[in-house]
């Protein structure tokens, strides 16, 4: 015989058993939908590939370059044997005159081109001298003032070694022990996000409408199902789903692309998990609220793209104005980034991210409440 005391409690147990089983089936039909898992996984896995490709050069310079050699003597032979094997000089062996050199400049094909003139490298005082020179057009006026830079760097490599000169002043670079980020490093806590975004917002919006045309929804607002265990299971699913697909986005990024985490794996899943319920939210929101596709698409579309470009998704947010900055530091997604941010290249701890923190529960508040309030069955 149960007693009083016992029977809230199995209850309770009911409603937590009728969680797991929709979490289960949720979950279940996700994996089990083709169109879903490209959205959901493989979607953000292609961007990852074309972000990691296009940011993933490490910081070193080269330059696509012609080199015309009019000069017979040993250095300048010499010299241009090492332009060819240099990492820095992409050198294109195909150009053999300037008219060419020029046709190749004017359609982009290389960025400048280095003139070795007649008597380049000629011997004077046991001592070879002469000057190069670097063509570059308008269009490639900032690459050819680099190249010219880089290239009066080798030559006073190579004149320290011909004359022995103390020059009075010098200069000293000191490395500091900060770790900065590098250019894939900050575009990988970006894509984090648009994963994010992509399974919190598009999955609900692409699966609610689909679920109210069908009456699915409708049957289990007979049943004894509330509203809270039915998010509770979405937001459950959701999760689970959400750490597969950036776990393997993290073994891309470190297969492929060398990416260094130097932050604790066990916080960043925490971390993602709490995104992924906030952002969740808003997809719950204009999923719940919409009666079909056609209000569904449009205002998902409103929320996302805004919050991609203005939150630091793909590219920094210190380039914006500075009361642009100021505005976007309070969208939903910017703490996302930048907790996630400061979790994989800083190194920081989930007790550092008071702000992130603090901001992503007060937009959960005010999302769920939302929520809740426009969510209908049918």
């Amino acid at each position: 015989m149960q007693t009083n005391s016992q029977r809230p409690m199995s209850a309770w147990h009911q409603k937590i058993f009728t969680v797991i089983v929709f979490t289960k089936l949720n979950t279940r039909r996700f994996f089990r939908d083709r169109l879903a898992l490209f959205f959901g996984i493989l979607f953000p896995l292609i961007f990852l590939f074309v972000f990691g490709g296009l940011n993933s050069g490490g910081g070193a310079i080269s330059f696509k370059v012609a080199v015309l050699n009019q000069s017979h003597t040993a250095f300048a032979k010499q010299f241009d044997t090492q332009l060819q094997k240099s990492k820095t000089f992409k050198v294109d062996t195909t150009v053999h005159n300037f008219v060419d050199a020029k046709d190749r400049m004017s359609r982009g094909q290389v960025s400048a081109t280095i003139v070795l003139p007649q008597g380049f490298g000629q011997v004077h005082n046991g001592v070879p001298t002469g000057q190069a020179e670097v063509y570059y057009t308008e269009n490639t006026a900032t690459s050819g003032q680099t190249l010219t830079t880089v290239l009066d760097g080798e030559f006073k490599g190579i004149n320290s070694k011909l004359v022995k000169t103390q020059p009075p002043l010098t200069v000293k670079g000191v490395a500091l022990k900060n770790k900065s980020l590098t250019a894939f490093d900050y575009t990988f806590a970006g894509l984090l996000g648009f994963a994010i975004i992509g399974l919190g917002i598009f999955g609900p919006v692409n699966v609610f409408p689909e679920l109210k045309k069908q009456g699915i929804l409708r049957r289990l607002h007979t049943t004894p199902i509330r509203v809270w265990q039915y998010f509770l299971s979405t937001m459950l699913s959701q999760a689970i789903i959400g750490l597969v697909s950036i776990s393997i986005m993290f073994i891309a990024a470190i297969t492929f692309f060398n990416l260094k985490v130097v932050g604790n794996y066990l916080e960043i899943g925490i971390f993602v998990v709490l995104s992924i319920f906030m952002i969740l939210g808003l997809g719950l929101a204009i999923g719940g609220w919409a009666k079909n596709e056609r209000q569904a698409a449009p205002l998902s579309n409103i929320v996302v793209f805004p919050l991609l470009f203005l939150s630091g998704t793909f590219f920094p947010r210190f380039l914006m104005p500075e009361w642009l900055q100021q505005v976007t530091t309070y969208l939903p997604l910017t703490p996302v980034i930048d907790g996630l941010r400061l979790l994989t290249t800083d190194g920081k701890h989930l007790i550092n991210l008071g702000p992130q923190l603090g901001l992503m529960a007060l937009w959960m508040l005010v999302i769920y409440t939302i929520a809740f309030r426009v969510f209908r069955w049918e």
